[in-house]
C-alpha cells in the first residue's frame, strides 16, 4: 500500500462531539419546518446518505428541503461550539507534517473555521470543503483528486509551502476519516480509502458493512495506523541531533510550536521539522565558523556523508561570504591570509 499523501477529515462526529449538540439544533429547524424528524435516531438516519440529499429524500419537496437546510446552517454558524472529541486534536497535529489536511464537511465553511481557530489548528488544514459551498461531499473528493495542487502541506503557518507536486497515481493514497454510513459510501465511490471512528454518528458494526477498512475505537488509532512507526514518528521530546564538523552536536527538534500548539501529547510534526531545518543551518554555519577547509569552487570534505548537495551548496556561499580561511603561521603570532 502506498504512503498516505492526504487525510480528509470529517468535522461534525468525527473531530468534534456532535451527537447531542447537532441534534438539539435541528430539533428546531424540524419544529419550525413540521419535517416530521422527531426523534435524534430520525436524524442519524438522514446522515446514511449526505444531509442534504437526505433532507430532500424525506420531504420530496426540493424547495422546503433547502430552506430548512439554510435554516439549519444559519443556526450551526451561530449557536454551534461543539467540544473536541479528547486526542483528536493531537492527531491533527501528528499528522499535519506527514501530509497535506483537509476538511470535508456538510457544515458552513464559517463554522469550521470558528472551531478549528478555537482548538488553534486551523493552520494545520491546507483546505476546508464546507456545505455552504459544495453539499456534495464527492464533488470535492474529485476537485481534490483532480488538482494535484490540493496536495500541498501548510506546515501549520499560514503561508502554503511551495513545491511542485506529483500528482496522485493511485486512490489509496487518500483517505477520508468519518463517522458516518454515507460518508464511507462516498469516500468507496469516488476511489478512495475510507477509516472510521466509533465515537460518532453511527455504530463500528454500520461502518464497517459499508465498506471502511477500519474503525477506530481511540483516536490515537489513526496516528498508529496511517503514520509509519505510529506515535514514534511524531513523539514529543528534543529530536535528533546533527554532528559539527569540530565533533560537537547540535540537537533539533526541541518541545514547543509556533502555531499555538503544546509540547504535550503528541508533538506537532510539521513544528519539529521546521525546528529541524533551522538548527541543521545553524550547525553548518558553525562548522564553516570553526574552519571547515571549504573551497569556492571544489568539493566540500565529508559534506555528502555528514549533509546533503544542498547543505554543501550552502557551506560554499557561507565561505564564500566569510572570506578566505585563516591559517596560524607557527614561525609568529599573525593570522596570515591563504590566498
Amino acid at each position: 500500500m502506498k504512503p498516505v499523501r492526504a487525510v480528509l477529515f470529517d468535522l461534525d462526529g468525527t473531530l468534534v462531539q456532535t451527537r447531542e449538540a447537532s441534534w438539539r439544533l435541528f430539533a428546531r429547524t424540524n419544529e419550525a419546518f413540521g419535517l416530521g424528524i422527531d426523534t435524534q435516531v430520525d436524524f442519524f438516519r438522514l446522515l446514511e446518505d449526505n444531509m442534504f440529499h437526505g433532507l430532500r429524500k424525506h420531504c420530496r419537496d426540493h424547495a422546503r428541503a433547502d430552506e430548512a437546510a439554510s435554516h439549519f446552517l444559519d443556526l450551526l454558524q451561530r449557536e454551534y461550539n461543539p467540544e473536541f472529541v479528547p486526542g483528536m486534536s493531537d492527531v491533527v497535529k501528528a499528522l499535519a507534517g506527514n501530509c497535506s489536511l483537509a476538511v470535508i464537511s456538510s457544515n458552513s465553511v464559517a463554522t469550521i473555521r470558528r472551531i478549528l481557530s478555537r482548538e488553534n489548528i486551523v493552520h494545520c488544514f491546507s483546505h476546508v470543503f464546507g456545505g455552504d459551498v459544495e453539499q456534495d461531499k464527492r464533488a470535492s473528493v474529485r476537485r481534490f483528486l483532480s488538482d494535484r495542487s490540493y496536495l500541498v502541506n501548510r506546515d501549520c503557518t499560514p503561508a502554503y509551502r511551495e513545491g511542485d507536486e506529483p500528482p496522485i497515481s493511485n486512490g489509496d493514497q487518500i483517505v477520508l476519516v468519518t463517522d458516518t454510513v454515507g460518508d464511507v459510501k462516498h469516500a468507496r465511490e469516488c476511489g478512495i480509502r475510507a477509516i472510521g471512528v466509533a465515537w460518532g454518528m453511527h455504530s463500528e458494526q454500520q461502518l464497517l458493512a459499508a465498506g471502511a477498512e477500519f474503525v477506530a475505537v481511540w483516536p490515537q488509532e489513526l496516528v498508529a495506523r496511517l503514520l509509519p512507526g505510529g506515535f514514534a514518528a511524531a513523539a514529543c521530546g528534543i529530536g535528533p541531533a546533527v554532528a559539527s564538523s569540530h565533533g560537537s552536536t547540535v540537537a533539533l527538534g526541541a518541545p514547543g510550536c509556533d502555531c499555538g500548539c503544546r509540547g504535550d501529547g503528541l508533538a506537532d510534526a510539521a513544528g519539529i521539522r521546521r525546528r529541524r531545518a533551522t538548527a541543521a543551518s545553524a550547525a553548518l554555519g558553525l562548522r564553516v565558523t570553526c574552519g571547515a577547509d571549504v573551497q569556492d569552487e571544489g568539493s566540500v570534505p565529508g559534506a555528502q556523508t555528514t549533509a546533503t548537495k544542498a547543505d554543501a551548496l550552502l557551506l560554499r556561499s557561507l565561505a564564500r561570504l566569510r572570506g578566505p580561511p585563516r591559517r596560524i603561521n607557527p614561525n609568529t603570532s599573525n593570522v596570515d591570509q591563504t590566498t
